[in-house]
C-alpha cells in the first residue's frame, strides 16, 4: 500500500510548517477561522433571528420612504384598502347571489 505522497519510510510527506511556534501559530489561525464559521452558520440557522433582522430592515426602509414622501405613502395605503373592501363588496354579492339561487 504505497502512495505516491508518502516517503520511503512510509510516513506520508508534510507540506507545512515544520518550526513548532509556526505549527501552533497555524493551529491558532485553523481554529480561529473554524469559529468564525461556527458563528456565521449558527447565524445562518438562526431563522427567528433573521426574520427579526428582515422585518426591522423593511421597517426602516418603510420608514425612509415614508419620511422621503408622505403624500405618496398615505396615498398608496388608501388606494390599498380601497381595493381591500371593493374585494370584500364582491365576495359579499357573489356569495348573496348564490344563495337565492
Amino acid at each position: 500500500m504505497s502512495s505516491s505522497s508518502a516517503g520511503h519510510s512510509g510516513v506520508p510527506e508534510v507540506n507545512g510548517p515544520s518550526d513548532p511556534e509556526a505549527i501552533q501559530a497555524d493551529i491558532t489561525a485553523t481554529r480561529e477561522q473554524l469559529g468564525r464559521t461556527l458563528d456565521e452558520l449558527s447565524h445562518r440557522l438562526d431563522v427567528p433571528a433573521r426574520a427579526k433582522e428582515r422585518v426591522e430592515r423593511i421597517r426602516g426602509t418603510a420608514l425612509d420612504v415614508y419620511l422621503k414622501n408622505p403624500p405618496a405613502v398615505l396615498a398608496g395605503g388608501l388606494a390599498l384598502v380601497a381595493m381591500m373592501v371593493g374585494v370584500v363588496i364582491m365576495r359579499r354579492r357573489r356569495t348573496s347571489s348564490r344563495r337565492t339561487r
